[in-house]
């Protein structure tokens, strides 16, 4: 197993963790720390693995982050008008 593979695995651990610990913020603040770490590993894994499993792991991590990625896209809605 590539070491990008391993990083990840751990990334999924941590992410699992952290969301069992109780938070005065919803995790928002978890969420930040697990993106700004999953971005540049989810590089690694494509430059290491290949396209397929860089997808794979981007959907394991948007599985994990849903709700930061639905006010994303709420966000960018209302910022094309398209939505209320």
């Amino acid at each position: 197993m590539s070491p990008s593979l391993i990083l990840v695995l751990c990334w999924a651990l941590l992410a699992n963790l952290l969301a069992m610990l109780p938070s005065r913020d919803n995790h928002w603040t978890r969420a930040y720390v697990l993106i700004a770490l999953g971005i540049p590993l989810l590089g690694f894994v494509t430059y290491q693995n290949g396209p397929f499993v860089g997808l794979l792991a981007f959907a394991a991590g948007a599985s994990m982050l849903r709700w930061p990625l639905r006010f994303l896209a709420a966000w960018l809605r209302r910022r094309l008008g398209r939505g209320v």
